[in-house]
């Protein structure tokens, strides 16, 4: 089903929403240290479900509770972007607070191919001549980029994979923002709370021993999750999945730029050839997808022009 004008307005502010929060969160993970990558991740899915709680309680959205307990492939349809999810969040808060920032953003880079191999491999769909040569480029740059690196550039292709699943999931789902990241952080909580009950009773937990504003930031961790991740949910069900990744480029654009300006990560000429063959890649899939959006919008005048001079409709 197609949707409305209407809801695809709502869907392009909500994807914007989502993706811009997201390319300043860098300035946010440092802000929760001491604590490691895997205290911050748990606390992140332990206060995000009382977001979540408060903005259904707004919302008042209860009705979807029932429907989706009694649908088990949409259950582990939602287990699955939970464990997706989660894997993003683990990778993508480490790699932050270790001084991964650019090679994070370019995981956001390369998560358009990714779709768009999701889309071939799992949707059967058909690939024009200009997505085959950026999904080519694509290739050519990881692999300049792996020897840039020394190393495969595995936070870049974990991190747009597991957020590539992720879009891919939630699009079979189909439920609203906030129904969905209710659903996630639901199956989140209880596994995120009890490693922070252990890691309390080892005396390792951050959260108590290192002050009340530093609480209160890992508390916040769930309002920061739930905004973005709403948004993001709203956008999905709204846009196509082709429409979500050509978005996507507002994130990592405004991490990179956080990357290199702000954090002064290096930049060696061979790391700046593997990110021009990715910009490439993308400014290939962006100029075919506006060619084919303006191609249809043209074929759509000229079928309604078509109706009018047809003699059945005339009055």
């Amino acid at each position: 089903m197609q949707s409305t004008p209407q809801e695809g307005r709502a869907g392009l502010l909500y994807g914007f929403a989502a993706y811009g929060i997201w390319g300043l969160v860098p300035l946010y993970w440092p802000l929760l240290k001491p604590a490691g990558a895997t205290e911050i991740l748990a606390n992140r899915m332990v206060w995000s479900l009382p977001a979540c709680i408060i903005l259904l309680l707004v919302l008042r959205r209860w009705s979807w509770i029932r429907p989706l307990l009694r649908q088990p492939k949409r259950l582990l349809l939602t287990l699955a972007a939970a464990a997706a999810i989660s894997a993003n969040w683990g990778v993508y808060i480490w790699a932050v607070n270790s001084g991964h920032v650019v090679e994070a953003s370019l995981g956001y880079f390369i998560n358009p191919l990714v779709s768009i191999a999701f889309g071939v491999l799992l949707l059967r769909e058909r690939l024009r001549p200009l997505q085959w040569t950026a999904v080519g480029v694509g290739v050519a740059s990881v692999l300049v980029l792996t020897i840039g690196y020394g190393q495969l550039p595995w936070i870049s292709l974990t991190l747009a994979f597991s957020f590539g699943t992720y879009g891919l999931v939630k699009k079979r789902i189909a439920l609203q923002g906030p129904e969905s990241f209710a659903a996630e952080t639901t199956i989140q909580f209880l596994p995120a709370l009890a490693f922070l009950m252990y890691l309390g009773s080892r005396g390792e937990s951050t959260f108590t021993t290192d002050g009340a504003g530093h609480a209160l930031l890992l508390m916040s961790a769930g309002v920061v999750t739930a905004v973005p991740l709403v948004c993001f949910g709203a956008a999905a069900v709204r846009l196509p999945l082709s429409t979500i990744g050509l978005m996507q480029y507002l994130t990592p654009t405004l991490q990179f730029i956080l990357g290199v300006a702000y954090f002064h990560e290096q930049m060696p000429p061979e790391r700046w050839a593997g990110f021009a063959l990715v910009w490439l890649a993308l400014c290939l899939l962006s100029y075919d997808a506006l060619r084919t959006a303006r191609r249809g919008r043209a074929e759509l005048r000229k079928a309604a022009a078509s109706l009018d001079e047809s003699p059945c409709v005339r009055v």
